[in-house]
């Protein structure tokens, strides 16, 4: 005979039972959005804005934002995804409501101008340590801006979300309260001042999604499958498939963890500090480079991305003799990958502390950023601006001296001299020696007394290299050479 204490036990057990499925009914039925969809965020300006999240299977899940209701069903997984018409620029703040079985009401909203700031180390240095460092965190009372880094994460496969690691994983409006907060020394330097500039420029508000991770080398930050369809990449993605356990430097993991999760938040494109982790892979990265903006641009379903590269900074102590540069190689290669349509760069040539070659992170990002708004402003937004140094673009032989044309080059002058520096020429045998340079015009004329029958001229060819070509913008000129000589670290990977 069952007691009445036992009764009571099975009533309760089962009571609560229930409780907890209808809880875990509730639960799942829930709408939710994925982290980078939060409070204070920026939505882009004149494009599709997509607005994605979870529910339960066949939930219907309604947007609100501003004038505008876009409907949508949760498929058998539970995902739904709505696209928001292209919005107008504003800087009132709106609320976008997401309701199915549940409602989510984000608040603080603005829409303008979204870009990704990506990299190594030298995108993740923050803006305690670049220079003037303490005054810039005072100084950055900037509401129309907002910030979001996405925490750090190793990943084997593609993530849908990340995880909040505050200040990580949220949007924070930009203020001296933090700016400075997180990461290392605070929000990307680079990425803050870019923005910073853009902000006044455009008067229109601005969101920065930084996502970087020091030391990593461009295939970390690439789609597997990208890698795995080319000869010259598919050893990268052996190699990971080798490792027992992935680190942050394998094939694929921080796209996985760090990428993935972001997307498709609309942007307008993403600027990149990156290639000292592949500076002796520099003939691969002509390569790698294209392939990781495309697997982007792919996932993102925007073919006309733009993305802007900086060039390498200068490094290590200045070369006594002319000769092979690893760095130089891969300044090469980024500024090959730059040339292609819808991509770009800016220099960093000129931009480390003389007294201190050896560091590998230049403190001055005030310039790195504002080189990149000046390609932004022409490229992306049409903006009359001189965004360019000189520019390589033919030569001319006769006798001893070899005649260099250059585009961008109005107002070619030797800053801090008479004479252009870091020249350096060879005849058939290959061996380079310092150059002779004068400007003429717009036109520089190279020679040696060396070499008599001239085959080939390179400029800034070096990891820290002297040269001090300019135009009249304030702009260097960038490095290049007329030869097409294999180096021993081109062929490497």
């Amino acid at each position: 005979m069952i007691t009445n204490q036992r009764v009571r036990r099975t009533l309760l057990a089962a009571v609560l039972g229930g409780a907890a499925l209808l809880a875990g009914t509730s639960a799942q039925a829930d709408v939710k959005l994925p982290a980078v969809l939060a409070d204070h965020m920026v939505l882009q300006q004149g494009m599709a804005v997509p607005v994605w999240g979870t529910a339960d299977a066949g939930e219907d899940v309604t947007v609100t934002f501003g004038q505008q209701k876009q409907e949508a069903k949760a498929d058998d997984k539970g995902h739904w995804e709505v696209k928001l018409t292209p919005l107008t620029a504003s800087d009132k703040p709106e609320t976008l409501t997401v309701s199915g079985k549940n409602k989510v009401e984000l608040s603080d909203i603005l829409v303008g101008e979204v870009w990704i700031c990506s990299g190594q180390s030298n995108m993740e240095f923050g803006i305690k340590n670049a220079t003037n460092g303490a005054k810039e965190v005072e100084e950055a009372d900037h509401p129309l801006i907002r910030l979001f880094t996405v925490p750090k994460s190793v990943q084997e496969t593609p993530q849908s979300d990340l995880k909040k690691q505050p200040p990580g994983g949220e949007w924070l409006t930009c203020s001296p309260n933090t700016v400075g907060e997180g990461g290392w020394g605070g929000f990307t330097a680079a990425g803050y001042f870019f923005g910073r500039d853009l902000q006044k420029d455009l008067k229109v508000p601005v969101g920065l999604i930084h996502t970087s991770w020091g030391g990593t080398p461009a295939e970390a930050w690439t789609e597997k499958s990208y890698m795995e369809s080319d000869p010259d990449l598919k050893p990268i993605v052996e190699r990971l498939e080798k490792s027992k356990k992935p680190d942050q430097n394998s094939a694929s993991t921080l796209y996985n963890g760090m990428i993935a999760p972001i997307v498709p938040f609309a942007a307008r494109g993403a600027i990149w500090y990156q290639g000292e982790s592949n500076a002796g892979r520099a003939w691969q990265y002509r390569k790698l480079l294209p392939a990781m903006i495309k697997s982007w641009r792919d996932v993102w379903h925007e073919p006309d991305m733009d993305f802007y590269i900086v060039s390498l900074a200068n490094f290590q102590n200045p070369p006594k003799d002319p000769g092979e540069s690893n760095w130089a190689e891969l300044r090469e290669a980024q500024a090959y990958t730059a040339a292609q349509p819808h991509n770009g760069q800016a220099l960093a040539i000129d931009l480390a502390d003389a007294k201190n070659p050896g560091d590998i992170h230049p403190k001055d990002k005030q310039d790195v950023g504002h080189r990149l708004e000046l390609v932004a402003l022409a490229k992306t937004y049409g903006k009359n601006v001189e965004y360019s140094g000189p520019v390589y673009k033919d030569s001319k032989t006769e006798g001893d001296k070899v005649t260099i044309h250059f585009n961008f080059a109005d107002g070619l002058t030797a800053k801090g001299g008479d004479e252009a520096k870091g020249f350096q020429i060879a005849g058939e045998d290959k061996k380079w020696h310092w150059a002779d340079a004068k400007i003429d015009g717009s036109d520089v004329i190279v020679s040696s007394k060396e070499v008599e029958k001239p085959a080939a001229v390179r400029y800034d060819w070096a990891n820290n290299p002297q040269g001090n070509l300019y135009n009249k913008a304030g702009l260097p000129t960038a490095p290049f050479r007329t030869d097409d000589w294999p180096a021993t670290t081109l062929n490497s990977k």
